[in-house]
């Protein structure tokens, strides 16, 4: 009798189990929240420069660009009086003197009252540091992940998440009073660093308690409260407008998760391989009892024993077909996913509906992975979505940006069009490399 046969016997799908899951998906769903977080706290509004004359008549001030709306970055460098008695018309403007807004911007709050970027003026030559800061959270991810979980390895899984919830409750609080971008984006990597640890030890905690006929569901119901944790930071951000409430509101949750993962029960498997079986032994009794099933002390004890074990990180990449599939799926699984769900703005102006539209589609998309798991199986599975997502990404590539319209009324409108278009796939050449990469896995897959 393995260990797998064990939890059997103790209830791999009782009573228990539902109330980890119980404990272990709200946690998840706000951490979704933080992590997309700065589709909102970051959100780009329209921005035009600021000029000491109240202006009423931005025209005099600001000069248009190609869409005939303020420039963003640039003013005119002394105000145009004659454009005043334009009526209409827009002449050529391109060789009248301009300068960068020196005196600050004006911004839009018809969608947000306030954002890390009004705050500390981070556009025109200075916009890449809200991927500054995106990228300091998403590393502190990566950072901790590394950390963190060799600590869970020895530590345990229960004692390393309730410090990661912990951690990320007064990272995430500090965060919403930072009076400096700097210590802004320190804060968020330390928020990082308790982020994958904190989906990771839940799943952790989650699955090596459940029996291996239930492990599917289990796991799609986890990822299925990042979806729903999508949805609620859509309905959030559209509640709260300015960027330290929002910050706050998803902030505060952590301290109630931190007390309530005191209930929680750590891994049978992490002590048998500690050389913890006698508390082992414990927990799966206090499994069993709450199951409602009655086990015999020695047969638990023996099978402790033999089911005992010691593995390592570099395990596996000992073999090398599971080195590379590791790497693989790790590597182009991934990136995608981000890239798409931390760019929400792109996608169109509605942001709010956006967020609640991925948040309802990845929920489906997981209800059916799951079907596809029960009844397909983990390998033609995992090939299937990754064709998908390699192949919506490359037909994507091909998809111009903005909102433009074909009306075939008008003649000479599809040549244009046709530039754009052209000049779209040039520019976004690097998604159709993602998407290789993403359909080159099936072939390694297979």
């Amino acid at each position: 009798m393995a260990f797998e046969e064990l939890l059997n016997e103790a209830g791999g799908m009782g009573k228990f189990q539902i109330l980890q899951l119980f404990l272990v998906l709200p946690p998840v769903m706000i951490l979704a929240c933080h992590i997309l977080l700065e589709n909102f706290t970051a959100a780009i509004p329209g921005h035009r420069c600021w000029v000491h004359i109240l202006d009423n008549d931005t025209i005099i001030y600001i000069p248009l660009d190609s869409n005939l709306k303020p420039e963003k970055c640039r003013r005119f460098l002394h105000p145009q009086w004659q454009l005043l008695h334009l009526s209409g018309t827009f002449p050529n403007v391109t060789d009248l003197d301009t300068e960068p807004c020196v005196d600050g911007w004006v911004y839009d709050q018809s969608f947000f009252s306030s954002t890390i970027v009004t705050e500390w003026d981070l556009v025109c030559d200075y916009q890449f540091q809200k991927s500054v800061a995106q990228f300091l959270f998403l590393a502190g991810m990566l950072v901790g992940g590394l950390i963190y979980g060799h600590f869970s390895d020895r530590f345990g899984r229960k004692l390393i998440l309730r410090w990661c919830l912990l951690q990320l409750a007064i990272s995430g609080t500090c965060t919403a009073f930072a009076p400096t971008f700097l210590i802004y984006c320190l804060l968020r990597f330390w928020s990082g660093c308790s982020a994958a640890v904190i989906i990771t030890n839940n799943w952790m905690l989650t699955i090596e308690w459940t029996r291996s006929q239930s492990k599917a569901m289990v796991i799609a119901l986890i990822t299925s409260a990042i979806s729903i944790g999508q949805i609620i930071l859509g309905g959030l951000a559209f509640a709260f407008r300015e960027w330290r409430t929002l910050q706050l509101v998803i902030s505060i949750p952590f301290f109630v998760f931190f007390v309530s993962s005191r209930w929680l029960v750590e891994s049978a498997r992490w002590l048998i391989i500690t050389n913890k079986p006698e508390e082992g032994l414990k927990e799966l009794k206090k499994v069993a009892h709450r199951n409602g099933i009655k086990m015999m002390k020695a047969t638990m004890q023996e099978e402790l024993e033999a089911a005992r074990t010691k593995t390592t990180l570099f395990d596996l990449f000992r073999t090398p077909i599971l080195r590379r599939r590791m790497c693989l799926l790790s590597f182009v699984s991934i990136i995608p996913f981000y890239g798409i769900f931390i760019n929400l703005q792109y996608f169109g102006s509605n942001i709010f509906l956006f967020q609640v539209i991925f948040g309802a589609l990845t929920a489906l998309a997981r209800y059916l992975a799951l079907l596809s798991l029960n009844h397909v199986g983990r390998r033609p599975s995992q090939m299937f979505f990754m064709y998908l997502l390699g192949l919506s990404i490359l037909c994507n590539t091909f998809v111009p940006q903005g909102e433009r319209r074909l009306d075939f009324g008008e003649r000479k409108c599809l040549f244009p069009f046709l530039r754009d278009y052209i000049n779209h796939i040039c520019q976004k050449s690097e998604d159709a490399i993602w998407s290789l990469l993403c359909l080159g896995v099936l072939y390694q897959l297979w």
